[in-house]
């Protein structure tokens, strides 16, 4: 089990590159690499991230919302032909920086109409998803995004049933967002969670960095224990939820101090 943070904490600040440089100075032990646009997606940005990489490891990979993730399960044969080429070459980089999952949001939920998934067909292309990260050693872990498909209880559990190689994301600032007890979630999601996206949330309800807030850590972790939990534990908060760097690095040292008592 390994503490870290997400480079998403410094979007618009950093850079991608300059984000795990960042981070690789600062002696971080892991990360989720957020990548943010087509030309990162490109293997043409591996030379880029490697130089920039150091010793830093990288659990997971993430791609910036709406990009190419929804198409992979589009009606439309071109547009999902030219996503998996898009998530084939995103796998490429993945596999070049050490990243060992996808942590993926999918299909977005735009429009506030009650939606009937056709789960045989959710399923049969996230196994080709599935497929096609595994061809580059990476696994893919489906993550509760209240926008997203797994906005509710019982998606992820019947979408495992049906792909059993899916992995699972655990994301406390999403629950929230989706009002859902992540407590919930993380009985659904047991034994496949493999990231876990840390945030707080203070008396006011605003968002803010892990161990500033109300949030009971303990709970949590010893929950994610008891379900058998032996991934990264990543901090990913807003770009605005800190003022200071000493305030992130503050926060994961609260994070790794915990979970080295709980694990």
């Amino acid at each position: 089990m390994k503490t870290g943070i997400s480079t998403a904490s410094l979007f618009v600040r950093k850079n991608t590159e300059q984000a795990m440089q960042f981070l690789n100075e600062n002696k971080v032990q892991t990360c989720e690499v957020f990548l943010e646009s087509y030309c990162e997606y490109s293997p043409d940005f591996i030379p880029i991230l490697k130089k920039y990489k150091g010793e830093l490891d990288v659990h997971s990979i993430h791609t910036l919302t709406t990009q190419f993730e929804p198409q992979l399960y589009s009606i439309n044969e071109r547009a999902r032909a030219d996503s998996f080429k898009l998530l084939d070459s995103t796998m490429q980089v993945a596999n070049a920086i050490g990243a060992r999952y996808y942590t993926f949001h999918g299909v977005a939920r735009l429009k506030r109409t009650q939606m009937n998934i056709d789960f045989d067909r959710v399923a049969k292309y996230t196994n080709q998803i599935i497929e096609t990260c595994n061809k580059y050693g990476v696994d893919l872990a489906y993550e509760n995004v209240h926008w997203a498909y797994y906005n509710y209880l019982g998606f992820f559990k019947k979408l495992k049933s049906l792909a059993p190689k899916l992995k699972a994301t655990l994301d406390v600032k999403q629950a929230r967002q989706s009002q859902l007890d992540y407590r919930d979630l993380i009985n659904e999601m047991g034994k496949d969670i493999v990231t876990v996206h840390l945030s707080d949330i203070n008396s006011d309800g605003k968002m803010c960095l892990p161990g500033s807030g109300v949030t009971d850590f303990s709970e949590m972790f010893n929950r994610l224990k008891d379900v058998g939990f032996d991934g990264s534990l990543i901090l990913e908060v807003y770009k605005d939820d800190f003022d200071s760097y000493d305030q992130l690095f503050n926060s994961l040292e609260f994070i790794k101090e915990l979970a080295y008592k709980i694990f």
